[in-house]
């Protein structure tokens, strides 16, 4: 078969999710044996394509071409057949297993339940060799570093004969030595006939490591270039921007003067000495990119994880450990709503009180006029769209679930909220009433905090914001009409 110049052709590709199109009309094509960088903000529709890519969803609407024939993957598995490898971040190595048998996981040989070592095996090993000759193949994996382990997934693919390794944030969890050792690979494996799909939201390492770069904001491909036709990082931020405007914020009236909660030089093994104080009845917002640390910081006052450092609430030093978080009163709604937030086989009716069941019970037994009328109280006060509080929550849409969640933390009577991707995956009439609900909580003097990779959400109802970049604390502005998304984004991509 004679090899085309694009080794992936991608026309009208569409995506549609109940309420919401991820992708719309994306076209664009990959050249063989380049490195070929994939950038926008959280929500762009880069992981909706990479999922397209690689057999994990399947379109709605649109035409892939791999090596100029027609491409349709059923599953993961047809599309690694077929020549297309991911490297997610979680990385997909077996600790317990030699570097060896990691390497031909899947694929093994045997006679009489023995394995046999193979050709397959002694090329899989000439690979790894050929990458990375300090990593032996009796190793156990458990003994290799972050960077290393990648390495290996890379020597995988290679010697599957993969057209394409797509690589999600590869350097996210290395140090600076390891991702050069991993840029030099990552070059010379156009010589080794692969192409790289890179995700990044490090621009420094686009412009490093990348031959062209495609731009996606909401959904839609905004430009293909080669890098060097890209005067600077600021032109890249302008084209992931674009052009929105940002025109719902409503300076509050008069500023908050009494401080409920201090952060003193909290560390942990993400966050790096974060210090800020936070003013009762203000909306703060932290703004970060994939890996920047927001739902760590959320995770620690909210005591969960452990950390060196102090966090005062109310004047009070706060106890790491979240049931005493809650009745210093203290709420979380969290990022992952479904596992974290909710029981999604009990009903409205015994979620909404669970944070609070002192509230509707007595000597342990619960008052089932209370549970109900509470129940009805928020599904009314939220607008939570259901036919019967006797509905199981996960028979409820992302939007009506999220609002169930934040019913259970008003429930609570906290003083302070902490919401962590409030509107993720929810349509743009949820948001709406969401953003009015928390407005409606700061009016009545309460404090919220919302930890987002959503900009736009950041930009339209919070009052400060907090910048955050791989752990650190970047920046702290006052919202207004003349904040600067490009100069936001730029300090969130890992800018000066």
């Amino acid at each position: 078969m004679q090899r085309t110049e694009n080794v992936l052709e991608i026309r009208g590709l569409v995506k549609d999710f109940p309420g919401v199109q991820a992708l719309k009309n994306v076209s664009f094509d990959i050249k063989r044996n380049t490195v070929h960088c994939l950038v926008g903000e959280n929500g762009a529709g880069k992981s909706t394509l990479i999922k397209i890519l690689t057999g994990a969803y399947t379109r709605t609407h649109g035409t892939i071409l791999l090596n100029g024939e027609e491409y349709h993957p059923h599953n993961t598995r047809d599309a690694k057949q077929k020549g297309i490898s991911t490297l997610f971040q979680e990385l997909n190595v077996v600790d317990q297993l030699t570097v060896e048998e990691n390497l031909t996981l899947g694929m093994e040989e045997t006679t009489f339940g023995f394995l046999r070592r193979t050709n397959k095996i002694n090329t899989m090993v000439n690979v790894m060799n050929s990458i990375e000759p300090s990593i032996k193949p009796r190793q156990l994996v458990s003994t290799l570093s972050v960077a290393k382990k990648q390495i290996v997934e890379i020597a995988k693919a290679v010697a599957a004969e993969s057209d394409i390794i797509i690589m999600d944030e590869p350097t996210a969890a290395i140090s600076e030595g390891e991702i050069a050792r991993l840029f030099s690979i990552i070059k010379s494996l156009r010589e080794k006939n692969v192409t790289v799909i890179y995700i990044s939201h490090r621009l420094d390492e686009i412009f490093e490591l990348g031959d062209y770069v495609t731009v996606m904001r909401d959904g839609q491909h905004i430009d293909t270039k080669p890098i060097g036709q890209i005067r600077d990082r600021s032109e890249l931020v302008k084209m992931m921007i674009g052009k929105t405007v940002f025109e719902q914020y409503t300076p509050r009236e008069g500023e908050c003067q009494e401080t409920i909660l201090q952060v003193k030089h909290l560390s942990n093994h993400k966050l790096h000495d974060v210090s800020f104080d936070i003013h009762a009845g203000e909306i703060v917002g932290f703004y970060g990119l994939v890996g920047a640390g927001k739902t760590e910081l959320a995770r620690a006052i909210y005591g969960v994880d452990e950390y060196e450092g102090e966090i005062i609430f109310k004047k009070q030093r706060l106890a790491s450990a979240p049931d005493k978080v809650i009745a210093a009163g203290i709420a979380l709604v969290p990022e992952e709503r479904r596992s974290q937030g909710l029981f999604t086989i009990l009903t409205i009716r015994s979620n909404v009180p669970v944070m609070n069941m002192a509230k509707i019970s007595h000597s342990g037994f619960i008052n089932d006029t209370k549970e109900r009328n509470v129940a009805f109280e928020y599904v009314d006060k939220l607008k939570i769209a259901t036919s019967s509080i006797e509905k199981e929550t996960a028979k409820l849409s992302g939007g009506n679930q999220q609002k169930v969640v934040i019913s259970k933390c008003l429930f609570t009577d906290a003083d302070l909220f902490m919401l962590d991707e409030p509107t993720r995956g929810i349509d743009v009439g949820a948001k709406s009433e969401i953003y009015s609900i928390i407005r409606q909580l700061s009016k009545e003097g309460k404090t919220i905090i919302i930890f987002s990779s959503e900009l736009p959400e950041i930009m339209n109802i919070c009052d400060t914001i907090y910048l955050l970049y791989d752990g650190n604390l970047k920046s702290t502005l006052r919202n207004c009409p003349d904040v600067n998304s490009e100069h936001i984004l730029h300090i969130v991509t890992g800018g000066a």
